[in-house]
């Protein structure tokens, strides 16, 4: 079984391709269930993400061709969802009936900044000379915990995105994303293995082997991303991310069909 379900539409604004195109490449790659997750409307950093005024046609859309391509490919349908602490998620998107959503962190909140600062733009790069590393990834593990604590969502996205530049710390990653998978755990959430850091700076997937094999002794279950913009980013690296998680022991990974959870093999 070939698993793929966090993709992105032109609804986001940063991404190209129609909807078409991405399900009919999935088709050839022989993709069994493919999700759409577009960043979910939200009152903050509104130029990268679809407006609430889409949703109905987002959502629509999907299930049309859902129905088309039926006979052919599984089409999920959910959202990308960011979490901050300080702006509330949208009670349209949590009560959307949708397969899953998946929880996101990339913006970091604190009293020394005036905004949430999305530390995974490269736009903001220039933030990291100010900082102290290891206080970063501390403050971004707590955010991912506090994030799996609502019990909002079904996926966490991109378990390590603080990593995407290569800023790397000193102290011990997997101590400072322990409490963080013990509560992801907890909540009954699952990582994806996100494809798209191959295509970053830092040159490999999210998350890392060892928070990896750390998860795989939590017993969290896993799935498969590729986060595509971009229609050759389909399926991106996928037998490679495969592979990593054979390595690791994992033998199935989730799917969701209306916020219910299901493993597959693959």
């Amino acid at each position: 079984m070939r698993v793929d379900l966090h993709n992105h539409t032109i609804l986001c604004n940063h991404a190209q391709g129609s909807v078409e195109d991405f399900i009919k490449r999935a088709i050839e790659l022989k993709i069994d269930y493919y999700g759409f997750t577009e960043h979910a409307p939200m009152n903050f950093d509104e130029k990268y993400r679809m407006k609430l005024t889409e949703k109905e046609f987002y959502e629509s859309t999907l299930r049309y061709y859902k129905e088309k391509y039926s006979n052919n490919i599984n089409i999920l349908l959910g959202y990308e969802v960011d979490f901050m602490q300080s702006v509330p998620i949208l009670d349209e998107i949590l009560s959307s009936k949708v397969d899953y959503l998946i929880g996101s962190v990339h913006f970091l909140e604190s009293k020394n900044d005036s905004l949430p600062w999305g530390f995974d733009n490269p736009e903001f790069i220039g933030k990291y000379e100010n900082k102290d590393i290891d206080s970063i990834w501390i403050d971004y593990f707590d955010a991912i915990r506090l994030m799996a604590k609502t019990s909002y969502f079904d996926i966490v996205g991109h378990l390590d995105l603080i990593k995407v530049f290569k800023f790397l710390p000193k102290k011990d990653i997997k101590l400072m994303a322990l409490e963080a998978l013990k509560q992801i755990k907890k909540s009954n959430m699952t990582i994806e293995i996100n494809a798209a850091g191959f295509r970053k700076p830092i040159k490999e997937q999210y998350p890392s082997m060892e928070l990896l094999q750390l998860a795989y002794e939590l017993d969290i279950d896993i799935t498969f991303s590729s986060d595509a913009h971009a229609l050759e980013q389909v399926g991106y690296c996928y037998d490679e991310v495969v592979s990593l998680a054979k390595s690791v022991g994992y033998t199935k990974c989730a799917i969701y069909k209306q916020r219910e959870k299901l493993l597959v093999e693959f």
